[in-house]
């Protein structure tokens, strides 16, 4: 029922792609580690429904099974795992579907937070697979927030939609600890500037 609400909601929103000068080119996305911040996962689902193959990590938990299953009925693959839980086996998942032809994508605040703070887990994808992270923002004009964790977004039917491309970040030099770290950090300030594009197209949604 939810994928099936998804694709009707993507049918109504109209989409606006903003790409940062230091960004990637406009979609398709590469084969590559692509990152998106927790709240603007439902957006970036609409956005990406059809035509791209992504591999999205989800939590192992009964939220996440259910996330799963509607990843799934639109056309992605769900490695399951997270960042404090079986997040080895959710990156060896997602490196298996990188080499199957699947971009690889984290909520990278996910699935717990605090938002806006990058975990290592993207970065730690990119230093294995030798792959650049890519990075991105979709903001609706009008949306319910939810009073979660994440202020997750919900946009409203017949809403604008921006897709804001960010820098693309190569590989860290190393699997050394102030490597990845760095790379983290460097992350973590490529979706706000992502973010920060988008959210000068209009204010932020209101619930």
């Amino acid at each position: 029922m939810v994928a099936a609400l998804l694709r009707l909601l993507h049918r109504t929103l109209r989409y606006e792609v903003v790409v940062d000068p230091a960004g990637v080119a406009a979609p398709p996305p590469a084969l590559q580690v692509w990152c998106v911040w927790h709240r603007c996962i439902l957006p970036c689902v609409c956005f990406f429904h059809r035509g791209y193959k992504g591999a999205v990590l989800i939590s192992p938990s009964f939220d996440g099974e259910l996330i799963a299953r509607t990843l799934e009925l639109l056309g992605h693959r769900a490695p399951r795992g997270s960042s404090s839980r079986e997040g080895a086996v959710g990156l060896r998942g997602l490196a298996v579907a990188l080499k199957e032809g699947y971009a690889a994508v984290l909520t990278a605040d996910g699935p717990r937070g605090p938002i806006y703070r990058a975990k290592p887990g993207a970065v730690k994808l990119s230093e294995y697979v030798g792959r650049p992270i890519g990075t991105v923002y979709a903001l609706p004009e009008r949306a319910w927030t939810l009073r979660s964790w994440d202020r997750l977004l919900i946009p409203k039917p017949f809403s604008r939609v921006v897709i804001s491309w960010g820098p693309n970040l190569p590989p860290p030099r190393s699997g050394a600890p102030e490597d990845l770290e760095a790379k983290r950090v460097e992350l973590e300030a490529a979706l706000e500037r992502a973010r920060l594009n988008a959210e000068r197209r209009f204010p932020p949604p209101r619930p």
